[in-house]
């Protein structure tokens, strides 16, 4: 006599998929109730690419093989992450937490990754949608051609939204209130805005400095993003960055899963 096995991890999986989903939309209803928080996720990153066209063109880019386009899509990009992801999350996580929403979260069915991951789906999606329509919509009136390497592009785009995810949620451990998160994300955002090459790109920059700036978190993903576009990285180089970007990225989450904080801290 046999017994039947019933398979249960296609049932789990969709019931996940489900509560992140829950999770995703009430954190999206939240958002478009929050006007600040809207102008940042929507309109901060594509503005600041705006402001930054006059010195873009101003650089002096010879010997480089990059273009004031060059300059400035990617760095949208770097905008976006910085800004609509990182920025914005942090507050989400830390707001949540001290409304003690993340505590009554994880008294259910819902697992703790479940819960991080359903709640940055707002800022993930308008993110993403955000950097298709700033590298579409940035090469045509920058007259840019196609990506040499879009591979690379998208890798990029991808690690750079997990990164700032993680990122995020690991800011969070050190941010008391609401209130503080914007001066937490301070830190990071002028890290990266002034030494990744968001604003000014590495090729620019003195050599020693450059080197230097190199490893910092965001550093890998605007180069797999900028050289991407023009084709400068070898095999090597995109090895190199990609694993780079993956490091930081795991450093970001182990952070997470041995110190985020899930009761407010009183």
């Amino acid at each position: 006599m046999s017994t039947a096995t019933v398979n249960t991890a296609p049932r789990a999986s969709a019931g996940a998929v489900r509560r992140m989903r829950a999770l995703g939309r009430a954190e999206l209803t939240l958002l478009m109730r929050n006007k600040s928080a809207m102008f940042v996720t929507l309109f901060l990153p594509a503005m600041m690419t705006f402001a930054m066209r006059e010195s873009a063109g101003s650089l002096d880019l010879s010997g480089t093989g990059l273009s004031p386009g060059t300059v400035l899509v990617p760095g949208a990009i770097g905008y976006v992450l910085l800004f609509a992801v990182y920025g914005n999350l942090l507050g989400v996580y830390v707001t949540r937490r001290e409304e003690t929403v993340l505590k009554r979260l994880r008294t259910g069915e819902t697992r703790d990754a479940e819960i991080l991951a359903g709640a940055s789906l707002p800022a993930v999606l308008l993110g993403t949608a955000q950097c298709i329509v700033l590298l579409t919509g940035g090469a045509v009136l920058l007259h840019l051609s196609a990506p040499e390497r879009p591979e690379l592009v998208v890798a990029g785009v991808l690690l750079g939204t997990v990164m700032m995810v993680a990122a995020a949620a690991a800011s969070s451990v050190f941010t008391r209130t609401s209130e503080s998160a914007q001066i937490t994300a301070f830190p990071l955002m002028m890290i990266s805005l002034i030494g990744s090459g968001v604003v000014l790109p590495l090729d620019v920059m003195p050599d020693r400095i450059a080197d230097v700036c190199s490893w910092l978190p965001l550093s890998p993903v605007m180069r797999l993003v900028r050289d991407g576009w023009t084709g400068e990285l070898s095999g090597l180089e995109s090895l190199k960055m990609l694993g780079l970007a993956l490091l930081w990225t795991a450093l970001a989450v182990f952070a997470v899963s041995r110190w985020f904080r899930w009761e407010p801290r009183r």
